[in-house]
């Protein structure tokens, strides 16, 4: 681009922007109902293992890639990859995936929004999951405003508009987070609720399982189609980036360990089954508010904090897209935000209008558009997109190398990546990763 490569002006706001990318609806929907149809405090532990195992490592490559080459994921490999190879082409399907993502993710956000407005007004005759997919009007419409929610903040500079409005907005889903959670363990249900959730019980533990909370974990920060290596362009080399990511991670995992603390005890309180699936948010949550002493304004707090949380993921995901774009284009951030948010929309209608006037069925009759753009990026492009990164920063013989990786990971205060980590991402963590794609596919499909 024309223009000099703009940079975020702090490391707090770093560290908000990447872990408000990564938080999201996998860490207060997903999470949750997973950890009830697994359960319980087990699945959490199992959990954690893998966040550090897989998660640190894989975030810190995705980091210090973005910031040695200093350029957005379609340019990031053409700038430390060898002559003549071919690393380039995983940042064009980074770019797929980030357009695929937000084909279904954007109408997900427009789902909290409807449900926040419909807890803030009071208005609940037609209020249910069910109704809500099913109508194109209200699908569109929201849509439509998450969109330009997103892209009217990214319109202006870096620092103006993405940096300062997730902070604002990160630090009130803190405090939200926090004063739901308060108000959910003194519910009469919270002692059987918390016993479920934090008590682990190793009788429940199966394989499936196992595989379950390190999918959880691999999915939940979103590593492999470039959305942290985006950020990691945007820093400073002050601070060394393991550390960094150590920050982002125990931020993510704290908002998802704190989403269980709201939600459990709710469900034990009123009765409702904590393994009930997707439903779990939407339906269920909805009713327990609908029947609690002053459920309107607590419903109100929790689908705002779901709202700021969704946001928070479509905003780092746009301006990835956004910044890919322009250096493939050289336009300016406005015409950019402008374009790739018509784009984003007119993409995102398939997911929003799948459940009625567009219907399609790629994986059997209960399946919409929504599943198929979450198989491509989930089963497909995340977990071979972690492959490639860190097949490329452990491979000198073939890419970029773990000398020159751990050099950029290491350069400035903070945690150190060691030297012995070098086998460990050449061979083991390549093979967990193939391992979760391939049984991914197996499962899917049976």
């Amino acid at each position: 681009m024309a223009e000099q490569r703009e940079h975020l002006s702090s490391r707090l706001g770093f560290i908000l922007l990447s872990a408000g990318c990564a938080i999201g609806c996998g860490n207060v929907w997903k999470f949750p109902w997973m950890c009830g149809q697994n359960g319980g405090g087990a699945f959490v532990l199992i959990y954690l293992f893998f966040l550090v195992v897989l998660g640190l490592p894989l975030m810190t490559i995705e980091l210090s890639l973005g910031r040695a080459a200093q350029a957005s994921p379609v340019r990031m490999y053409q700038k430390l990859e060898k002559k003549g190879q071919k690393w380039h082409l995983h940042g064009y399907a980074s770019l797929v995936g980030n357009i695929c993502l937000m084909a279904f993710y954007t109408v997900v956000t427009g789902w909290m929004i409807y449900y926040f407005v419909k807890f803030l007004t009071g208005d609940f005759s037609d209020l249910g999951f069910a109704n809500m997919i099913s109508d194109p009007g209200v699908n569109v419409g929201y849509l439509a405003i998450a969109v330009v929610l997103g892209f009217g903040i990214l319109v202006f500079d870096i620092q103006k508009g993405l940096e300062k409005i997730t902070k604002y907005m990160m630090v009130i889903l803190l405090v939200l987070m926090f004063v739901l959670a308060i108000r959910s363990v003194t519910l009469s249900g919270a002692k059987e609720g918390l016993s479920f959730y934090l008590k682990p019980d190793f009788t429940k533990l199966t394989g499936d399982t196992i595989v379950a909370a390190m999918n959880q974990a691999f999915f939940t920060l979103s590593l492999g189609i470039g959305c942290m290596a985006i950020f990691g362009s945007y820093i400073g080399k002050d601070r060394a980036l393991m550390g960094e990511s150590a920050s982002i991670i125990i931020l993510d995992t704290l908002v998802a360990i704190i989403a269980g603390l709201i939600i459990f005890p709710a469900c034990f309180t009123y009765d409702i089954n904590p393994g009930a699936g997707p439903a779990l948010l939407f339906d269920t949550m909805a009713t327990v508010f609908r029947n609690m002493t002053g459920g309107r304004v607590w419903g109100t707090l929790f689908f705002l904090f779901m709202v700021f949380a969704a946001l928070s993921t479509e905003l780092g995901v746009f301006e990835n897209i956004l910044a890919c774009i322009r250096e493939l284009t050289g336009w300016s951030r406005r015409k950019g935000c402008l374009v790739c948010g018509a784009g984003i929309f007119a993409l995102s209608i398939t997911t929003a209008l799948g459940y009625s006037v567009f219907r399609f069925h790629p994986f059997g009759p209960d399946t919409a558009w929504l599943d198929l753009w979450d198989f491509i990026v989930s089963t497909i492009l995340l977990p071979l997109g972690s492959l490639t990164m860190v097949l490329f920063c452990s491979w000198k013989s073939i890419g970029w190398g773990f000398d020159n990786f751990i050099a950029e990971a290491n350069t400035g205060k903070g945690l150190k990546v060691p030297k012995w980590l070098g086998p460990y991402l050449k061979f083991v963590v390549p093979a967990i990763i193939i391992f979760l794609f391939v049984y991914g596919l197996i499962t899917f499909f049976a």
